[in-house]
């Protein structure tokens, strides 16, 4: 199918996420008491106030915030020792296994569920050798793992397992948080996350003695004035961030709310289109809609992911291809055993269909039926 679509200048962008942003007056209040206290980071009161605020609206028993979600991922391997092998997708963003990279680690890439993208939890096992310490499975699009599985064969096989929890933020299964699942699990408040501190991420877990262990390592291992204990880092959130934080978590559920009527708009008007197949999540998950994922079969559609892609941003409307390429395709991991395409066959797939079409709280029911037009190649009409 040729894909002939006219260029209509829409006078504005739309990319596939776009930050709220919370009350100016209110934030400029924040800010002036920031400034007249003198206390601009390391565990000052607005960083305290927004982990209390979060623990209380995620049902989690502790969190450490920090800078971002890449440093969560770095504490978290560091403060269980993690050492060896780590299986992990290869269906994600780069961070999760630079994290890997950066701690010394090796990772071993397993293949992926077609129907969730996640993790293939019944692949885990015949991927574990003496060497491997720690499974580092990712929630991917806020999606949850299949954790019980996962769980199980850690315990067997006496792992750790850290949950890259970053698209996840609120997700509940069953009524209770995913977050407290694994040893821990991390969250990134990155800008184009559903909910944010402009920059930002935090550390999960149950064990009060496990956080303070994070806390020491975040703030470089100090102890006190003159007492250095452990080989910490400098990975505090600073009061910024923390206000701003504060101020976007009680607009979540209004976004959440609001990116739920358009991701129903999205699948009332793709759902039946041949070739087209939108993600649903499976029963008993309270999702967060933090992306809108399809993929596009090419055979069955007549157009690839790509031509697709290409044609929304020739109407400056910026969808992304969120995972491809595969992190097993970059120069640090390619020339690894698990890396080859014959061992990741469903994400290879994944990667060469994968579009992430815009969801935010203030794109119109006007703009979704566009893009939708745009998709289905019905652009030759008026879509003004």
């Amino acid at each position: 199918m040729e894909t002939k679509i006219r260029k209509i200048n829409t006078g504005k962008k739309i990319f596939v996420t776009r930050p709220a942003v919370p009350p100016l007056d209110k934030y400029m209040t924040y800010l002036e008491d920031i400034w007249k206290s003198r206390w601009l980071t390391n565990n000052s009161k607005y960083h305290q106030l927004f982990e209390k605020a979060l623990c209380e609206y995620l049902g989690i028993k502790y969190c450490s915030l920090v800078v971002n979600g890449t440093q969560a991922l770095l504490l978290a391997l560091k403060v269980l020792s993690i050492s060896g092998e780590v299986i992990t997708t290869p269906f994600s963003f780069v961070a999760t296994t630079h994290s890997l990279g950066w701690s010394g680690l090796i990772p071993v890439f397993c293949d992926i569920e077609e129907e969730t993208l996640n993790i293939d939890a019944d692949r885990i096992e015949s991927m574990i050798t003496p060497k491997t310490t720690a499974i580092l499975p990712v929630h991917v699009f806020g999606t949850p793992c299949n954790i019980e599985k996962i769980e199980k064969i850690a315990k067997s096989h006496r792992l750790k397992v850290i949950y890259d929890a970053a698209c996840a933020f609120g997700v509940t299964m069953n009524g209770t948080s995913i977050l407290d699942k694994g040893d821990l699990s991390i969250l990134s408040f990155h800008a184009t996350k559903v909910f944010n501190s402009v920059e930002g991420g935090a550390v999960i877990t149950g064990d009060e003695n496990m956080k303070k262990h994070v806390d020491s390592l975040k703030n470089f291992g100090i102890a006190d004035e003159i007492t250095v204990t452990a080989t910490g880092i400098n990975g505090k959130m600073n009061e910024l961030q923390a206000a701003f934080g504060l101020l976007q978590l009680e607009g979540i559920e209004e976004e959440i709310y609001k990116r739920k009527k358009i991701a129903e708009l999205y699948h009332e008007k793709l759902s039946g289109s041949k070739g087209i197949r939108c993600l649903r999540y499976p029963s008993g998950i309270k999702p967060n809609y933090s992306y809108f994922p399809v993929m596009i079969d090419q055979e069955k559609f007549g157009q690839s992911r790509d031509e697709i892609y290409h044609a929304l941003r020739s109407f400056q409307i910026y969808a992304r291809r969120y995972y491809y390429p595969l992190i097993s395709h970059c120069p640090a991991y390619r020339d690894l055993p698990s890396s080859t395409p014959e061992n990741l066959p469903v994400a290879e797939k994944a990667a060469r269909e994968i579009l992430c079409l815009p969801i935010y709280g203030e794109l119109s029911d006007h703009e979704v039926e566009r893009i939708c037009d745009i998709i289905l190649n019905r652009a030759m009409n008026d879509v003004d």
